[in-house]
């Protein structure tokens, strides 16, 4: 079957990680459109000067995808100390230089996920240089992705959002991939910033409408502080809808554990809280549910794991399409 995942950020990582796994038996082939909306950090600053997409999400799905030595991906995430160089990752670094090489955005990261034997194939939404821009309810108009996310941190919810420049181009790849794809998987990352910027690119919007593949959209386990507080998963389904213009999905993954409880202090104090899993407002919308125990036992943060969370997608490709064929 024909793969592909749309996203961005560390949810995005995960997923790959898991699904990598499975590129050669069950998936024929994996390809990932990854947001480069990103304006913090490393990224940013590199944006500033060469006027270049956001390299950041896409370098960590490269190095997730990686089937390389682990001195590569290692160095491909190395991030410098000192004046200067002080916080870039090397990764972002290697893509840009290359960008400024070739003269495209495109090719340097072929050639990046080259280097790195990528297990799949990872594509920008767009590969022109958009930012983020979103309006409030108050009517304050915020440029930038992270500056969103922390005016959201105020209380102030995004009534709407946009790229600019508006209407940006998809690249023709990813549009060829979301034809020939039986499989779209969509999250789990921060959605207002890592998701739904994919969308704003009309092109693919549009071709995602338009295909028949088997739409999956995977719920965050925690609340994001500015984005997404008090949040439940029909929140984030519903939400997802409206700010994407996607029309549907045919399945939602929802996790049900919930972290220990001094992990759960941990993230209370930070203002987030786990994602109530109210899958009968879900299911009434039509929608497949599948919730599941989808979290690692990493006591330092509460992530979907990657394997348990390809599980529950190979599973639900089981009975959804593999028993009906």
């Amino acid at each position: 079957m024909k793969f592909v995942a749309v996203g961005g950020g560390t949810g995005l990582s995960s997923l790959l990680r898991g699904l990598k796994k499975e590129v050669g038996s069950s998936i024929k082939s994996l390809s990932a459109i990854v947001t480069v909306a990103d304006s913090g950090g490393s990224t940013g600053r590199l944006r500033k000067i060469y006027h270049i997409p956001a390299p950041g999400d896409i370098r960590n799905c490269i190095v997730a995808l990686s089937g390389a030595e682990e001195i590569l991906q290692k160095l491909f995430q190395y991030r410098f100390k000192g004046d200067g160089l002080e916080g870039h990752a090397f990764g972002n670094l290697f893509i840009t230089a290359l960008t400024d090489i070739t003269g495209s955005f495109l090719d340097a990261v072929r050639l990046a996920s080259k280097i790195l034997n990528t297990k799949g194939e990872i594509i920008p939404s767009t590969d022109e240089s958009v930012n983020l821009v979103a309006e409030f309810d108050n009517g304050k108009v915020i440029h930038g992705e992270e500056e969103i996310t922390e005016y959201g941190k105020k209380g102030h919810k995004i009534k709407k959002i946009w790229l600019e420049p508006q209407n940006p181009k998809a690249p023709k790849d990813a549009l060829k991939r979301i034809k020939e794809a039986d499989v779209i998987v969509i999250g789990p990352g921060s959605l207002f910033t890592s998701i739904i910027p994919n969308f704003l690119v009309p092109e693919i919007r549009e071709a995602i409408n338009s295909s028949k593949a088997f739409k999956i959209y995977v719920v965050n386990a925690m609340t994001q502080p500015g984005e997404t507080d008090g949040f439940t998963a029909y929140d984030h389904l519903k939400t997802f809808l409206e700010f994407s213009g996607i029309d549907k999905v045919d399945a939602v993954i929802v996790n049900t554990k919930m972290p220990s409880d001094e992990l759960l202090r941990k993230y209370l104090e930070q203002n987030q809280e786990p994602v109530i899993p109210d899958v009968s407002k879900i299911a009434k919308e039509g929608v497949k549910v599948y919730a599941e125990d989808l979290i690692g036992n990493n006591q330092d943060f509460v992530r979907h794991d990657p394997e348990k969370l390809t599980n529950t997608i190979m599973q639900i490709l089981e009975h959804e399409i593999l028993h009906k064929v």
